[in-house]
């Protein structure tokens, strides 16, 4: 049986299709203009990649994300908190706490011993320590937001950035390159100062020792080592981080597809 999963992050529309409970097809794209036409794209080519010969054949499938109610092909729509919570626990067993940091805004989820969502903490009124944000600091140090994990490492002393507003942020880069300071402790400060907001919002849901990173800026090593190192623990991300909200959507939909046999 099939059932699908599909989320309409404000830079990135994901979609995972499962066969019998098992991820067997993934696909990820700009979320564009018309958010509806790209879930669609998006989950066509996660069902081709799953073996789907129509998208009929899908089972349930439900959306989530910022452009959740776009989606009208959905069964169901539920809230990107509940889905990142059930994706980052089904990734990792042993998960208390989702750091969720995505294009627009970021989010910190504690689960109780169950799973369930037992608070949560988000940032949605700014870029401030999104991946937005980091993208506009990549652009004007002209560095791959890939390399950043190995710029961090390649410095002990990070420059101090006191600002994470987009804006002001740019300001001090640049300031701070006009008095030539290297690209690389610039990289560390800001992923320390994004590691800043993001610890607090942790210690405001509580402190737990199973700590997952989700969202497409997992994937920057540089930010997961400042958390590491803010926190004072290690902080794990799965190999599919960035699938995370649309793989609990998937879970989500299977119960449904179960439910209706």
């Amino acid at each position: 049986m099939y059932v699908a999963g599909v989320d309409v992050g404000s830079t990135a529309v994901k979609a995972v299709v499962l066969l019998d409970g098992r991820i067997a097809g993934t696909n990820v794209i700009s979320t564009g203009t018309d958010q509806e036409k790209t879930a669609f794209q998006s989950l066509s080519a996660a069902a081709q990649d799953a073996g789907v010969v129509d998208i009929e054949d899908i089972s349930a499938m439900v959306a989530t994300g910022y452009g959740r109610s776009m989606v009208k092909m959905a069964d169901r729509t539920v809230t990107e908190i509940t889905c990142h919570a059930r994706g980052g626990r089904a990734f990792a067993e042993a998960a208390h706490v989702i750091v969720d940091i995505g294009g627009q805004d970021s989010k910190v989820i504690r689960l109780d011993e169950d799973g369930m969502v037992a608070d949560f903490v988000m940032n949605d009124k700014c870029a401030a320590g999104t991946g937005r944000f980091l993208e506009v600091m990549a652009e004007r140090l002209e560095v791959p937001l890939s390399d950043f994990g190995k710029m961090w490492r390649a410095t002990r002393k990070p420059a101090m950035i006191s600002s994470t507003c987009t804006v002001f942020a740019e300001s001090e880069v640049v300031s701070l390159l006009s008095h030539g300071v290297a690209r690389e402790p610039i990289i560390r400060g800001l992923c320390d100062a994004v590691a800043d907001r993001l610890a607090g919002m942790v210690h405001r849901v509580g402190l737990a020792t199973e700590v997952v990173m989700t969202g497409g800026v997992s994937r920057n090593d540089g930010v997961r080592l400042s958390l590491e190192r803010k926190l004072g623990l290690k902080v794990s991300v799965p190999s599919m981080s960035q699938f995370a909200g649309a793989y609990g959507a998937a879970i989500i939909a299977l119960e449904l597809a179960e439910k209706g046999r």
